[in-house]
């Protein structure tokens, strides 16, 4: 952090330097004094952007090429706060091109920074040595999730398994000992971290060996925690009877700012978002009837927070009448009941746009999980553990499963999704809404609605 500070403010430095020859402006104590607003500004907009976007989390840090898709991601969204601040500002306030310079020398000297990562010494030269208790499909799941999001953090030394399992391997890690073996494996092997997957009572031998570790300074994680750092998801097939790890029990406070902050920045932004909508109607109507003469608007029933059903406002994007004949049906690639216009619109998310007057009226929220329609909630609800859970909160126009997980049309599809709503639940605050906001207006800009 504090290197990044110093490469950000080395680049304003540079992009005043810039200012001046173009303009031809003496660089002195003067000029100086009377830009230096711009180190503290861009300092904390940088901290502040950085962190909404996790660009000091070391795992991120471990990989140079993930560092440097964050790092675009980051500098566009200064840039485009810089562009709104441009045009909202009195002419010859700020400069035209200074944004520019700064942004290319920042870029620059924050990926020769990131590059050299002197601040991952004694993290990124030796991997975390772990070892798996249990041999069933939660480990094979955990360690699917170690191999793929953190090879190069975590190392899968081996398991511990049942005592007719030894020897065998499992998603090619072998299974090195049972459950009396446990902590001798743990010396033996220099292990740094005992990933527990039982999600029911520890077998007697296991226990023992699990808290010897525990005393020998072994880091001791359930399954279900691991997973969810790994991934921004909750393992939900995983849980068993670890309930809590879906619904933590926390005291309430006397005072939640978070509520009333959350609902002050769905009316700011819905009013500003329809506003904007206002404009732009008129051509989306025109192109959606000469496309597909018909009603602009569709509502349906859809279930929000405690189950109460309400009715959302859309956009029409398919053909009228498109379920007719066939009943409530998800939306699959290349459905022919989608129009031209309709597409667009989807890969867009102009069609969800006038679920901003649902968020005015308090039915949902600009942030949260999809409210889906109630016979898939019903059905889903059956096949998928703690479905409901869901409803805990108001639905969202956007959300962590809608920025992370592509367009869902089958049962697979809706339990991957699950899994990133419960940990929205689990992790609500208004700066994770936040991020959520700006990957959404990312998703908008790259087309990659549904």
């Amino acid at each position: 952090m504090a290197g990044d500070i110093v490469a950000v403010n080395l680049a304003v430095l540079i992009a005043l330097r810039i200012w001046a020859i173009v303009g031809q402006i003496p660089f002195d104590e003067v000029f100086i004094a009377r830009t230096a607003y711009w180190f503290p500004l861009l300092s904390i907009l940088w901290l502040v952007l950085a962190g909404l976007n996790g660009f000091f989390d070391l795992h991120l840090s471990l990989r140079f090429k993930n560092t440097l898709a964050r790092l675009l991601v980051i500098e566009a969204q200064i840039v485009v706060v810089y562009v709104i601040l441009f045009f909202l500002s009195p002419p010859e306030t700020l400069p035209r091109l200074f944004m520019l310079y700064y942004g290319v020398g920042s870029f620059a000297l924050i990926v020769l920074w990131r590059a050299w990562r002197p601040f991952l010494f004694g993290w990124s030269g030796f991997k975390r040595r772990v070892l798996v208790v249990g041999a069933d499909w939660a480990a094979q799941t955990i360690i699917e999730a170690l191999q793929t999001e953190a090879p190069d953090v975590y190392e899968v030394v081996g398991v511990v398994g049942g005592a007719n399992q030894v020897g065998a391997r499992l998603e090619d890690v072998p299974i090195l000992g049972a459950g009396a073996d446990l902590a001798d494996i743990a010396r033996r092997e220099q292990i740094a971290e005992v990933v527990v997957v039982y999600h029911r009572n520890l077998p007697a031998d296991l226990f023992e060996g699990v808290m010897t570790c525990y005393e020998r300074g072994i880091a001791i994680t359930p399954m279900p925690l691991l997973y969810e750092r790994l991934t921004g998801r909750i393992p939900v097939e995983h849980v068993g009877s670890q309930w809590t790890v879906i619904l933590p029990l926390q005291e309430k406070s006397f005072f939640n700012p978070y509520p009333l902050l959350k609902r002050l920045m769905d009316i700011v932004l819905a009013v500003l978002g329809l506003v904007l909508f206002a404009i732009l109607l008129p051509f989306i109507a025109l192109a959606m009837q000469i496309d597909s003469p018909g009603p602009l608007f569709y509502r349906q029933e859809r279930v929000g927070k405690a189950g109460r059903v309400f009715k959302v406002i859309k956009l029409r994007s398919m053909i009228p009448d498109a379920e007719k004949y066939t009943g409530p049906l998800w939306s699959y690639e290349n459905d022919p009941r989608i129009t031209t216009v309709g597409r667009f619109l989807r890969k867009s998310r102009l069609d969800e746009v006038p679920q901003l007057l649902n968020v005015l009226r308090g039915e949902m929220s600009m942030v949260g999980p999809r409210p889906e329609r109630p016979n898939f909630v019903e059905a889903l609800a059956e096949d998928i553990p703690f479905y409901r859970t869901r409803l805990v909160v108001k639905p969202g126009l956007t959300g962590w499963a809608q920025v992370r997980y592509k367009y869902g049309s089958t049962k697979y599809d809706a339990l991957v999704k699950l899994q990133y709503d419960l940990y929205y639940v689990r992790h609500q605050s208004i700066a994770l809404d936040v991020v959520i906001l700006f990957r959404t207006v990312g998703k908008m800009l790259a087309f990659e609605g549904s």
